[in-house]
């Protein structure tokens, strides 16, 4: 019962609490509390760089494994697209997860709200300034996919895009993706 409570604190941090988070992690590296019970302790207590800690904030932000899933970001002539996806088929779990996840965000992201991006990049992407403001002119689709989903970003807007491109490449370039940093259809 210790250890099933243990991984439970361990793997649910309510989203409300993302705020105070962000604003405790710039201050100092926060260490787990769990001891050896928590499933995920290896990849979050003892990981460095500045990578890792991306992906422990990204575990907490987005509430899916980082590394049992991937990430991509695809720039399109009329905005772009965020997809996430389970690396395994069967992982039912993540894939849920993300699906989830991606339907708060194109939620969120529509009500200018990018709490979840700032808190896992610990800064204001490029580009969230402007889409914030200029949110009435960028629609957000959720769709999902056979192991994920993927957010679909479309606008008709000359500004609206320019800073949509702004935050996707610097998603590419956070998340390590290689995915092309050019406009593909």
């Amino acid at each position: 019962m210790k250890m099933l409570l243990a991984v439970a604190v361990c793997l649910l941090i309510p989203l409300s609490l993302l705020k105070a988070q962000q604003s405790s992690n710039q201050q100092k590296k926060q260490s787990c509390n769990c001891a050896n019970e928590c499933p995920m302790h290896n990849g979050h207590s003892h990981g460095t760089g500045a990578a890792t800690t991306m992906e422990e904030r990204g575990e907490q932000g987005m509430g899916f494994s980082q590394t049992a899933t991937t990430h991509h970001f695809f720039i399109k002539s009329d905005g772009g697209v965020i997809q996430v996806e389970a690396n395994d088929p069967k992982d039912v779990t993540n894939r849920d997860n993300i699906r989830m996840h991606l339907s708060h965000i194109a939620q969120a992201f529509a009500n200018g709200d990018f709490d979840i991006p700032m808190f896992v990049h610990d800064t204001v992407p490029p580009g969230v300034p402007e889409m914030k403001r200029l949110r009435d002119k960028i629609k957000y689709s959720n769709i999902e996919t056979p192991t994920g989903g993927r957010v679909v970003i479309t606008t008709a807007d000359s500004e609206s895009l320019t800073a949509i491109h702004k935050f996707l490449r610097f998603q590419i370039k956070e998340h390590n993706t290689g995915d092309p940093t050019e406009i593909r259809q």
